[in-house]
């Protein structure tokens, strides 16, 4: 377990000390964050599918393959 640091508007945190007792926070917060952390890579995972989906951007990514070693030498000479 790891102690973090960061900053929270004086409204929020006087909010959060009225409502949460001191040993539950950071069990709240961590619940909070999990929740966000999937919520966003759930939507990254989405983004991905829709790219592999998309027929003309896929025969586009494939052609980059082809240039991806242009000008690179595999050693001296």
């Amino acid at each position: 377990m790891q102690k973090v640091l960061f900053s929270l508007p004086d409204r929020l945190v006087s909010r959060m000390r009225a409502s949460i007792p001191p040993k539950q926070r950071s069990k709240v917060v961590a619940q909070l964050l999990e929740g966000e952390l999937k919520r966003r890579e759930q939507a990254l995972y989405q983004c991905a599918l829709e790219v592999e989906a998309d027929e003309a951007l896929r025969e586009e990514m494939e052609d980059w393959g082809t240039t991806v070693g242009d000008g690179i030498s595999d050693g001296p000479g």
